[in-house]
């Protein structure tokens, strides 16, 4: 279902998002003050403009409060995230994804209303950190400090030519298949029935101990 989406801040973050919605088909409105950033996604955007988010008469003009989420992109000013979040949160904004900088900006954002806080470089670490140390986990996304969901590449023999009843993948592992990769196809929610094969990548979600005691069976 078509949604719309406001993106306040266009650098690299805010502009991926603007991007990626865009050639989703959604409507998508671009805002920041450097009138050169806006110029690069006049195309891209369904309307992009000029707007200081810092002043509430320009966010209110926007009519922001009537899109279905605003997402506050803002780069290294960390008083003017957390002054256009608590702003958008008064005005009745359905909901608002920010990014933090660090842990300290990521608490206030949450305390003054943020509904989702986002830490894209700490996240972006994470996932290359796991990268580097697993020959096995092939993606890797930390849905909180205690659920993981990954990719883990299917090498060890016992698991190959096996359907996911016969490995009884919930009760040994604790962990919940939500997919399998396989070449350039997908395969979601696969039932019981479902063959894994050699080289597969299974998406599994878990806690993360579990998932790192998976990978390490495939060692």
């Amino acid at each position: 279902m078509k949604q719309n989406f406001a993106i306040i801040g266009l650098g690299r973050f805010g502009g991926s998002i603007c991007r990626t919605l865009a050639a989703a088909g959604q409507e998508v409105l671009a805002i920041d003050t450097n009138e050169e950033q806006v110029n690069e996604y006049m195309n891209v955007a369904t309307h992009a403009v000029v707007a200081n988010a810092q002043d509430e008469a320009a966010l209110r003009a926007l009519g922001l409060r009537n899109f279905d989420t605003v997402v506050v992109a803002i780069g290294e000013d960390i008083q003017a995230s957390i002054l256009v979040t608590l702003m958008l949160k008064e005005m009745g904004v359905p909901k608002v994804l920010a990014k933090a900088q660090n842990e300290y900006h990521a608490r206030v954002l949450e305390k003054i209303g943020a509904d989702k806080v986002v830490h894209p470089e700490r996240d972006m670490g994470v996932r290359i950190g796991h990268h580097l140390i697993s020959k096995n986990i092939m993606d890797y996304l930390e849905l909180s400090e205690k659920y993981t969901i990954a990719e883990v590449k299917v090498t060890d023999k016992k698991f190959i030519n096996k359907t996911l009843g016969e490995l009884n993948f919930r009760q040994r592992f604790n962990l919940n298949v939500i997919g399998i990769r396989r070449n350039n196809e997908l395969i979601i929610s696969p039932g019981p029935d479902g063959l894994v094969l050699d080289n597969d990548g299974l998406l599994v979600v878990g806690e993360t101990v579990d998932v790192d005691a998976l990978d390490d069976q495939m060692n």
